[in-house]
């Protein structure tokens, strides 16, 4: 790469991707569909693909993953866990397959990031924005999964963490749409839930460490 190439490259970008709900796993994918008819039909309209919400931000330190996804194993730390919830009830949450996780994981990579549509969108290259995204993770609400806990009139999910976050951090929300076509359940939750938070965040005292190549701090196991 020619030297004036490389100055020109942004030291800094949020870059969001939409994956198709059930990406890799034939059972989530179906469950999904399954949703969609129904809530077609109540609706009446027509049934839409439905999609799940990614973000990969670069600053000068490395770039970070931050997106929600199911508790695996306890091993938390190595994806960069900050937070953990449960799904479904908060009854159920005591058992790990009905727990998530948000990720801020560092040289971490997108499950199923072939299967995105449409992606990556470039959100901003503006450093502080980037800077301020990685800061809000560890501060996303974590309601039940799949519930609307927080009465904005739909449920909390992937898609609800993904918006809170860009919302929070200045980042232009108003624009961001799914692929044509599709659905993005749980997106409009996180933009009424960071309406309400008018007040500015106090940054989480990992991100520094984490920004410095050291450990964060991460959720805890049972």
């Amino acid at each position: 790469m020619a030297a004036s190439e490389a100055a020109g490259r942004a030291t800094a970008a949020v870059d969001l991707y939409w994956l198709p709900l059930g990406a890799g796993g034939r059972f989530v994918r179906l469950n999904g569909r399954v949703y969609e008819a129904l809530a077609a039909r109540l609706e009446r309209r027509r049934a839409r693909d439905l999609y799940h919400s990614a973000l990969q931000v670069e600053v000068p330190e490395g770039k970070f993953v931050v997106e929600q996804a199911p508790v695996h194993d306890w091993s938390g730390k190595e994806r960069g866990v900050v937070a953990e919830g449960a799904v479904g009830s908060r009854w159920a949450g005591r058992f790990r397959i009905f727990r998530y996780e948000i990720r801020l994981w560092r040289n971490g990579h997108i499950p199923d990031v072939a299967e995105a549509v449409d992606s990556p969108r470039r959100l901003g290259e503006d450093e502080g924005h980037a800077r301020r995204v990685l800061e809000l993770v560890a501060q996303v609400p974590t309601p039940v999964w799949g519930r609307d806990e927080l009465e904005t009139g739909e449920m909390w999910n992937s898609n609800s963490v993904i918006a809170w976050v860009l919302a929070r951090s200045g980042i232009e929300t108003a624009s961001i749409q799914p692929p044509a076509g599709g659905r993005a359940p749980g997106w409009q939750a996180g933009l009424v839930v960071a309406a309400r938070q008018g007040e500015e965040a106090a940054p989480s005292p990992g991100i520094r460490r984490l920004l410095d190549g050291k450990d964060a701090h991460t959720a805890p196991g049972p």
